[in-house]
C-alpha cells in the first residue's frame, strides 16, 4: 500500500507544480508591439590597427 501512496503523492505534487508553472507562464502579459519604428543610429567604427 505504501508504494501506491508514494506514487499518488508524487503525481499530485508534479501536477500541482506543472499547473503552477503554466499559470506563472501565462500570467505575464507581453507588451503590445508599437507601430512606430525606432531608427537605430549607426556610428561607423574607425579601427586603427
Amino acid at each position: 500500500m505504501a508504494p501506491i501512496s508514494w506514487l499518488f503523492l508524487f503525481t499530485s505534487f508534479t501536477l500541482i507544480f506543472m499547473i503552477f508553472n503554466t499559470m506563472n507562464y501565462f500570467s505575464f502579459i507581453s507588451p503590445l508591439p508599437s507601430t512606430e519604428k525606432k531608427s537605430i543610429s549607426q556610428t561607423p567604427f574607425n579601427w586603427k590597427w
